[in-house]
C-alpha cells in the first residue's frame, strides 16, 4: 500500500506541471547559388530565406523580450549549411574585444552562435559561435557535459573547420557562418528534420537571448531547442582530412651534479580523419608530439590521494565526450610517467643501487599510435571505439666501479583500449555501457572494467533515476575484482530540486590502470535540496540556495565514517556584481580511514584509522562587473574546531585588467594557512614510517600560488599568450606523535619534529604564439621555462622564511628551458575533387 501511494504521488507532481511549450520552427532555404561570406547579407539567397526573430532572454532574468533585435536566415546547398544573422544595435554600443578561439565567454565581446542537434536526440549536438572580431568558438554538446552559460555549452576542447565573415552595419553587426556537412554528422535520410537554436549575447548588458526559450529551471539543454526542416536530399561528404606536422627545437634540463642535459627535439607525425559513412567517423594519430601544453600545475602532495591533472593534449580533448560518459576514463593515464621512474630515482639516491649512476631515466612514455571510432546511427546508437599503444620505456644505469651498463623496465609496452554503446531513449533518457581494458606486456598486471550509465526522465522531464554500476577486474599474480554503484532519484526541474544518492566503492573497487579513483571502500549517503530563483527581484537578478547532508561509512568492515553539512547561496546584483556563502560543518568527532596510508598502497588493509576533530568552516566569495576594464574576484574562508590554536584561513584574490581590445593580463593569488593541520608525516622523501608504524604530526601548513596570464590578439586568428606560475608550500612540524589502535594519538619525544620541516617550490613559465594561417592549418612557436625538478626541495626553509624570499631564490636555482616550432598543415580530400551535387 505504502509503495501505491508514493506512486500515485509520483504521478501526480509530474502531472502538474505542463510539458514542453511549443517548439519554434524554421525552413531551411535551398539555394544554387552560394552566399558569398563577405558579412553583408545582399545575395539572393539571404533576401528569399525565411527570418527568425523574436528572441527570449536566458539570463540575467529568464523569459523577457531581447533588448536588442535580431534577424536569422538559414540556407543551404549540396556542400554546407549556411548562416546569416543580422544583430541591430548601435555600433558604439557593441563589445569587440579580440580573444582567443574559444575564449569568448571569458572577455568582453558580444557574439552569436548556433546548435544543432542533427538526430533530435535531445542530447547530443554542435555548437557554432562567433564573436564581433570573428573570433570562432566551436563545441560537442552531450549529456556529460553540461551547459554552463556565457558561451560554455559543451566541450570546448573540440575543434571544427568551418568559416565565417562578419561586417559592422550602420545599425548593428551581421554574421555569415559557412559550416560544410563534413564538420558534422547526420543520418543520410531524403528529408530531414533537425533541432536547431539560436542564441545571441549582448555583452553590456550581459543577456543570454535565446530564439527558442531555454529555462533555466527546466533540466537539460539540447531539449530546449527548436525545429529546423526543409533540408532536402543533402548527402554527407566524404569525410577525409589529413593534418601532417614537422616539429623541431631543443630542450636543456638542469642536474644536480652541476650539468645539464641537452636534446634535440625533431618529431614529425599525422593526424587523420575519415568518414566511413554519413555517421562513422576514424581519427588516428600516428607517432603524436605531445610537447606543446600548458605546464601541469604541479603541487607538494602529501596525501594518500593521486592528484589529478587536467587533460592538455588535443588528440585526448577533442571528440571524447562519448568515452568519458561513464567516468571511468583518464587519459592522462596514456603517456603518463613511466611508473617505475620514481623508484629508479629513489634507488640509485637512497635504496639498494647507490653504486649506480642514471645515464638515462625518461619521464614521459610516447606513444605509438592512438584511434578513435565513432558513429551514431539513425536509430540515435552512438558506438565508439578507442585504443593507442605506447611504448616500452627503459632506464639505462651505469655503474661506477665497473662502468657496466644495466637496463630496467619502468613501463612495459601497453595497449589501452575502450569501447562503447550508447543508446538514446525517449524523453531524453539513456543507456549505455563502457568497457576498458589494459593490457601489458610480459608478467605486468592487466585490468578491464564495465560500467552501465542509466538515466531515466519522465516526459515531463520533471523527475529522473539516474543508476551506474560497475565492475572491475585485475589480473595478474594477485587477481582481485571489485564493483561500485551509484544511485540517484529526485525531481531535476523547476525552482526547488532535490535528490536522494546513495553510493557504493567495494575495497577491492580499482579503476586507476585507465581511470582515476582516489580511494575505493566507502559507503556514502546523500540528500540534497535546492532552490533557484531565476527573476528579477528588489535587489537581486538572480538567486540560489543548496542544502546538501551527507554521512559516509568504511564499505569493508562496515564502520562510521563522517557526517557533513553543506550550506551554499548565490546572489547576483542588480549591478552584475555577485556574492555566494558557503558553510561545511562536520559536527562531531568522525574517523579517517585513509590519512595514514600511503600513495603507493591505497588498498592496505586492515586499515589505520585516525580520530579527527569536528570543525566549521566558513566561507564567501564573489566577483566584479566583469563587463569593466577592471574585473575583480575574490574568496575568503574560514573554519575552526575544539583544538586549542588550530584556525584555517583562506584568502584568494584574483584581478584581470583589459589594457585594450587586443591585450589581456590577470594576476591571481592563493594563500592557505592551516594552523594545526593534523595528517602523515612527510619529508623531501615521501612519508614518514617508524618501524613500519605511521608517524603522525601537528604542523603548520602555509602554500601560496601565484598564476599571471596573458594574452596579445594580433588578429582573430594570430595569438600570442603567456601563462607564469610559481607554487610555495612550507611545513612546520610542532608536533609528532603515534597513532593507537583507537585512532587515537600520543605524542612522542624522540624524535625531533623540526627534522621533518619541508620547503617546496615548483615553477613554470609557458609562452605559445599560434597563427592560424588557414583554414585548419597553423604554426606553433612554445618557449618553456621550469625549475629543475631536481630543485623544488632544495631551497633552504629555515633560511628562507618567507614567500618573496622563496620566489628569489627560486628564479637563483638552475631552470629548464625549452623552445619548439610546429607547423601543422591541413588537407581535405574535397579540396582536390569536383563539386558535385
Amino acid at each position: 500500500m505504502r509503495h501505491v501511494f508514493f506512486l500515485l504521488m509520483f504521478v501526480t507532481l509530474a502531472a502538474v506541471h505542463p510539458s514542453f511549450a511549443q517548439k519554434k520552427i524554421v525552413k531551411a532555404l535551398e539555394v544554387n547559388v552560394s552566399p558569398k561570406l563577405d558579412g553583408i547579407l545582399d545575395e539572393p539567397a539571404w533576401a528569399d530565406a525565411p527570418v527568425v526573430t523574436n528572441f527570449i532572454t536566458n539570463t540575467p532574468v529568464f523569459g523577457e523580450a531581447s533588448i536588442v533585435k535580431t534577424e536569422v536566415r538559414v540556407v543551404y546547398d549540396n556542400t554546407s549549411i549556411y548562416i546569416g544573422a543580422y544583430l541591430y544595435d548601435k555600433p558604439s554600443l557593441i563589445r569587440k574585444q579580440m580573444t582567443l578561439r574559444d575564449g569568448e565567454q571569458r572577455q568582453d565581446a558580444d557574439f552569436f552562435a548556433v546548435f544543432f542537434d542533427t538526430y533530435q536526440d535531445n542530447q547530443t549536438g554542435f555548437e557554432f559561435l562567433v564573436t564581433s572580431r570573428n573570433v570562432q568558438s566551436d563545441a560537442r554538446l552531450s549529456p556529460s557535459v553540461p551547459a554552463t552559460g556565457f558561451g560554455a555549452y559543451g566541450d570546448l576542447s573540440w575543434d571544427a573547420v568551418w568559416d565565417s565573415k562578419v561586417g559592422m552595419r550602420p545599425d548593428g553587426w551581421v554574421v555569415e557562418m559557412k559550416i560544410p556537412y563534413s564538420a558534422i554528422r547526420f543520418s543520410k535520410q531524403s528529408i530531414q528534420e533537425w533541432g536547431i537554436q539560436f542564441l545571441r549575447f549582448t555583452r553590456r548588458q550581459n543577456e543570454t537571448a535565446f530564439w527558442n526559450p531555454v529555462d533555466p529551471n527546466v533540466n537539460g539543454f539540447v531539449n530546449q531547442f527548436g525545429t529546423l526542416t526543409g533540408l532536402r536530399d543533402i548527402v554527407p561528404p566524404l569525410r577525409l582530412s589529413f593534418s601532417p606536422y614537422l616539429s623541431g627545437g631543443y630542450r636543456n634540463t638542469p642536474e644536480l651534479s652541476g650539468q645539464s642535459h641537452t636534446e634535440w627535439l625533431k618529431s614529425g607525425g599525422m593526424d587523420v580523419k575519415y568518414g566511413i559513412s554519413e555517421s562513422f567517423t576514424l581519427d588516428v594519430t600516428v607517432i603524436p608530439d605531445f610537447g606543446q601544453v600548458i605546464s601541469d600545475n604541479l603541487v607538494n602532495n602529501i596525501t594518500p590521494y593521486e592528484v589529478k591533472f587536467t587533460e592538455n593534449r588535443p588528440f585526448f580533448t577533442e571528440g571524447t565526450e562519448l568515452f568519458n560518459k561513464a567516468g571511468i576514463f583518464y587519459s592522462r593515464r596514456i603517456g603518463r610517467t613511466p611508473t617505475g621512474y620514481g623508484d629508479v630515482q629513489f634507488e640509485t639516491e637512497a635504496g639498494s643501487m647507490q653504486d649506480y649512476q642514471i645515464m638515462n631515466n625518461p619521464s614521459v612514455t610516447r606513444l605509438y599510435n592512438a584511434i578513435k571510432f565513432s558513429w551514431r546511427t539513425s536509430s540515435k546508437l552512438g558506438i565508439g571505439i578507442f585504443n593507442a599503444v605506447t611504448e616500452p620505456v627503459h632506464a639505462k644505469l651505469r655503474n661506477k666501479f665497473n662502468g657496466k651498463d644495466t637496463f630496467i623496465t619502468t613501463e612495459p609496452l601497453t595497449n589501452y583500449n575502450i569501447f562503447v554503446l550508447d543508446q538514446a531513449l525517449k524523453n531524453r533518457s539513456y543507456i549505455s555501457l563502457t568497457n576498458t581494458n589494459v593490457i601489458r606486456e610480459g608478467n605486468y598486471r592487466d585490468a578491464n572494467v564495465t560500467a552501465v550509465n542509466l538515466a531515466l526522465y519522465d516526459k515531463n522531464n520533471r523527475f529522473g533515476l539516474f543508476l551506474r554500476p560497475k565492475y572491475s577486474k585485475i589480473f595478474g599474480d594477485m587477481p582481485y575484482d571489485g564493483f561500485a554503484n551509484y544511485i540517484q532519484v529526485g525531481k531535476v526541474s523547476g525552482e526547488f530540486q532535490y535528490s536522494l544518492t546513495n553510493n557504493i566503492e567495494s575495497d577491492q573497487y580499482d579503476i586507476n590502470d585507465l581511470g582515476i579513483l582516489p580511494s575505493p571502500n566507502e559507503v556514502t549517503n546523500q540528500a540534497n535540496f535546492s532552490y533557484n530563483i531565476f527573476h528579477p527581484t528588489k535587489n537581486f537578478l538572480n538567486q540560489r540556495y543548496s542544502i546538501t547532508a551527507l554521512q559516509s561509512y568504511l564499505y569493508k568492515p562496515f564502520t562510521y565514517q563522517k557526517t557533513q553539512i553543506n550550506l551554499n547561496s548565490f546572489w547576483l546584483f542588480k549591478n552584475f556584481w555577485d556574492v555566494s556563502f558557503t558553510s561545511e560543518i562536520t559536527p562531531a568527532w568522525y574517523n579517517d580511514f585513509f590519512e595514514l596510508q600511503t600513495p603507493s598502497d591505497p588498498r592496505a588493509t586492515p586499515r589505520r584509522v585516525l580520530r579527527r576533530s569536528p570543525y566549521y568552516f566558513f566561507g564567501v566569495d564573489g566577483s566584479s562587473d566583469s563587463r569593466r576594464r577592471f574585473f575583480g574576484r575574490y574568496e575568503v574562508g574560514f573554519a575552526e574546531g575544539p583544538l586549542p590554536n588550530d584556525p584555517y584561513l583562506l584568502v584568494h584574490l584574483g584581478s584581470r585588467y583589459r589594457f585594450n581590445d587586443r591585450l589581456t593580463l590577470d594576476l591571481d593569488v592563493q594563500r592557505q594557512h592551516d594552523n594545526g593541520q593534523f595528517g602523515l608525516t612527510y619529508d623531501a622523501f615521501g612519508p614518514v614510517f617508524d618501524a613500519g608504524e605511521p608517524v603522525l604530526s601537528r604542523r603548520k601548513y602555509t602554500d601560496i600560488a601565484t598564476i599571471v596570464t596573458g594574452s596579445y590578439n594580433f588578429t582573430p586568428r594570430m595569438t600570442l599568450s603567456l601563462r607564469a606560475r610559481h607554487y610555495w608550500n612550507k611545513l612546520e612540524n610542532t608536533n609528532l606523535y603515534n597513532v593507537l589502535p583507537d585512532g587515537n594519538w600520543t605524542e612522542r619525544f624522540d624524535l625531533v619534529p623540526g627534522a621533518f620541516d619541508v620547503n617546496y617550490n615548483t615553477f613554470s613559465l609557458d609562452v605559445f604564439y599560434i597563427w592560424d594561417f588557414r583554414l585548419g592549418s597553423r604554426i606553433i612557436i612554445g618557449y618553456k621555462n621550469w625549475l629543475g625538478r631536481d630543485f623544488e626541495y632544495q631551497i633552504d626553509g629555515t633560511r628562507y622564511q618567507q614567500y618573496p624570499e622563496n620566489v628569489g631564490q627560486t628564479f637563483s636555482s638552475p631552470h629548464g628551458n625549452e623552445f619548439t616550432l610546429r607547423v601543422i598543415y591541413y588537407l581535405d580530400y574535397l579540396q582536390f575533387k569536383k563539386k558535385k551535387r
